[in-house]
């Protein structure tokens, strides 16, 4: 058994000279001391063993980055309370005690204020239509009369010619027809019309027999129409031709 002392540098006493007999006595307590606690060992039970080597220690580190440090707060401004106002006292109005009488007597003003006001107004409005109607009456006979004033101002037409009686339209001369030899063989009778245009120098132009007219008849009533003259029919200083002249012959036989 191996014993090992340390000795701290430190705790180094200076060795002071002593006599061999105390060292010498001081060597052999402590070797039966040593003797004595083994047997003592022994006898409790303690055995030997080997020491438990530990396992070594592993150092592990890690790289860790510090946040930057946070910008500092600004401090805290105090603001003073405003001042606690005083509480203010609203009088309470007292509503004054109204007659029944003089409250009736007030709706009754009102509602005559109201039903004047109603009676204003249909009257303004009746006067705004009589208004409208007495504007229009007079537009109207305004514009009649500007109508009247155009006609009087507008030149007259002139007067249509009178009526012209074709059967007082008698001729200056003619001829009797001559009567057809076969009609007086035949003692045949009749009238026969023949109508004409009578021209500016009072002569006859195309004269044609109308409807009703014996055939024997037609030719010596033409014939005689042909020898016909008219006086000319004047017409504002101007002669005219007279249209649709008419005349009728009669056959007798005596």
């Amino acid at each position: 058994m191996t014993a090992m002392i340390m000795h701290s540098p430190t705790l180094t006493v200076a060795p002071r000279e002593a006599s061999g007999f105390w060292r010498n006595s001081f060597a052999a307590g402590l070797a039966v001391a040593l003797h004595v606690g083994v047997v003592a060992a022994l006898m409790l039970g303690w055995s030997a063993e080997k020491p438990v080597v530990e396992a070594p220690r592993v150092m592990h580190t890690q790289l860790v980055m510090k946040p930057p440090a946070p910008a500092p707060l600004p401090e805290p401004v105090v603001v003073a309370a405003p001042p606690t106002p005083e509480p203010v006292v609203v009088p309470v109005p007292v509503k004054p005690t109204v007659d029944p009488q003089i409250q009736a007597q007030k709706l009754e003003k009102a509602a005559l204020a109201r039903k004047r006001v109603e009676e204003k107004k249909v009257a303004q409005q009746q006067e705004r239509l009589a208004t409208e109607q007495r504007n229009r009456e007079l537009e109207q006979q305004r514009l009649t009369q500007e109508r009247l004033a155009a006609e009087r101002a507008r030149p007259a037409p002139p007067a249509p010619a009178p009526a012209f009686d074709s059967r007082q339209y008698q001729p200056l001369s003619k001829e009797a027809p001559d009567y057809p030899e076969r009609a007086l063989d035949k003692n045949v009778e009749g009238d026969c019309s023949v109508e004409y245009t009578v021209n500016i120098q009072g002569r006859v132009e195309n004269p044609k027999v109308l409807e009703g007219c014996h055939p024997l008849f037609m030719r010596p009533s033409l014939a005689a129409a042909n020898t016909f003259r008219y006086q000319p029919r004047i017409v504002d200083g101007k002669p005219v031709p007279v249209p649709a002249v008419r005349n009728t012959f009669h056959y007798r036989i005596k």
